[in-house]
């Protein structure tokens, strides 16, 4: 099925984040107060300033690093770091937050210069727009296998510790044969050679 396009900008509405700034950075390890960049570290620590925080009625949101077009999806209040970044409110009666979330994790953008890019170019790239019940549809799709993924990873998780605790175990089970059967014992100086390393030549 061949859905029609719409360029992110008329789908997202942008904020710029002035009046959110946290006002200092000495961010607390808890706190009442996620203190918010785009990038990769997400929540950098937590404030208890209690002005200029981002509200619940307009959540959620996609917070987008200007600079470098990494995006986050955020659905609690927040305050963030600095003005580096734009606030994307999403036109609920077009897009479902989410759907156009996953969908910007998808553009391969080239980010080529140390510039502002949401509104010259970003802002600017189509994405397929299907109804909103078929939006919910393909993010409800996506969540699942999301959540296989992580029970995948949690067993593969749990496998490799039940390993590591397997082979001391294992190992100990074979040379307590040992003293049952009486082998014979050597130093280890007597079975190893100590040699010690050299500097390579150069040339």
């Amino acid at each position: 099925m061949t859905w029609p396009t719409k360029k992110l900008g008329e789908v997202l509405d942008y904020e710029q984040p002035t009046k959110y700034i946290v006002r200092s950075t000495t961010y607390k390890k808890l706190g009442s107060i996620p203190v918010l960049t785009a990038g990769k570290s997400f929540i950098l620590g937590y404030t208890d300033e209690k002005d200029g925080i981002f509200p619940k009625d307009k959540l959620p949101v996609i917070i987008f690093d200007d600079f470098t077009t990494a995006s986050k999806f955020v659905d609690f209040p927040f305050k963030v770091k600095s003005s580096a970044m734009k606030i994307l409110h999403p036109k609920r009666d077009l897009v479902d937050a989410k759907y156009v979330f996953y969908k910007m994790q998808t553009i391969d953008f080239p980010v080529t210069q140390h510039k502002r890019y949401w509104i010259s170019k970003y802002s600017q790239i189509k994405i397929p727009l299907p109804p909103l019940s078929e939006q919910k549809r393909i993010v409800e799709k996506i969540e699942k296998l999301f959540a296989k993924i992580d029970e995948a990873e949690r067993l593969r998780a749990e496998s490799l510790a039940a390993s590591a605790a397997l082979l001391p175990s294992a190992l100990h089970k074979v040379f307590s044969r040992a003293k049952k059967e009486n082998w014979p014992t050597k130093k280890l100086g007597e079975i190893a050679e100590t040699k010690m390393g050299g500097t390579p030549r150069t040339t």
